[in-house]
């Protein structure tokens, strides 16, 4: 009696296992599928990578609750840790040429998938137990206990990977990047590149200068993570020789003097990792179209 109540025991813990984890897997999709619509899928390799990540999470998530199969429970903490470990890179170094930075969502599904992962693994170790063998000296007994001594030491490396991956996302998140404020400096300094045979605005070091959709002539719509994705332009322009174009200010939301072009309240773009880049172009993100400022002259 004693056996088949263990079994039992085993049974229902592997069912809340993976019924948990295949939750967790599909809430990781749910805030890729979100952001996805919302404006990742315009960015380029990004936006199809975003796709792949949510169709895979829910179709694992599927996997996970009908089948009882180790090898999927195993396959599914690993993509939840590669996923967390994609979101870690770009906000450290960049991926693709695209830098992530601080929000509200992207700690959210760091949190969950750092949950999937360790609840996916111990699913992965309840799976498909050991049947016992009649007799307390069996070499089945025997090899229960080795098995359940085993086990133990994974359960402790799990806790131990899952509590390194939330340490790093908690550096992560510590580090990235915020909305800036006004710095100091009362101008900005506008220049002119040719990219892909057209003459676009950069500011001094070179970069391409946005506008963006939303805005007005006289009000920047770009506040918050936005504002930190597409640093604003701050100061009072001037244009270098050959630049022509009518150049502004406005006041920024909160504060803070914010340089115009042509009546375009102007940002770089954190994915530009040096002169001659137009990465931002053409991106519907944050709420709206984004395009590189078109220089006159």
């Amino acid at each position: 009696m004693g056996r088949h109540r263990r079994r039992r025991t085993g049974s229902w813990l592997e069912i809340r296992l993976r019924a948990a984890g295949a939750l967790l897997l599909a809430g990781s999709a749910g805030v890729h599928l979100d952001l996805y619509l919302t404006g990742y899928r315009t960015i380029p390799t990004i936006g199809w990578l975003f796709l792949v990540q949510l169709i895979v999470g829910f179709l694992l998530a599927v996997a996970v609750l009908v089948t009882r199969s180790r090898l999927t429970a195993a396959a599914s903490a690993a993509f939840a840790l590669s996923t967390l470990s994609a979101y870690l890179l770009a906000v450290w170094i960049g991926l693709f040429g695209f830098r992530e930075i601080r929000t509200r969502a992207g700690i959210a599904a760091g949190l969950i998938e750092v949950a999937a992962f360790g609840i996916l693994v111990m699913a992965a170790i309840v799976a498909d137990p050991v049947q016992e063998t009649e007799g307390p000296d069996s070499s089945g007994a025997r090899m229960l206990a080795r098995v359940q001594a085993a086990l133990s030491m994974v359960i402790g490396g799990v806790g131990v990977i899952s509590l390194l991956a939330l340490a790093l996302l908690g550096v992560a998140v510590a580090n990235a990047a915020a909305p800036p404020g006004a710095p100091a400096g009362t101008g900005v300094i506008l220049d002119t590149t040719e990219i892909g045979g057209v003459s676009v605005l950069t500011n001094a070091r070179g970069f391409t200068l946005y506008w963006f959709a939303p805005d007005t002539a006289t009000a920047s719509r770009c506040t918050g993570s936005c504002a930190a994705y597409w640093p604003p332009v701050f100061g009072t322009p001037r244009a270098r020789p050959g630049v022509t174009g009518n150049l502004g200010t406005i006041t920024r939301p909160g504060g803070g003097v914010q340089a115009t072009y042509d009546g375009h309240p102007l940002y770089s773009y954190i994915g530009d990792n040096g002169p001659g880049q137009a990465n931002g172009n053409n991106l519907d993100l944050n709420g709206g179209l984004w395009y590189e400022v078109r220089a006159a002259g």
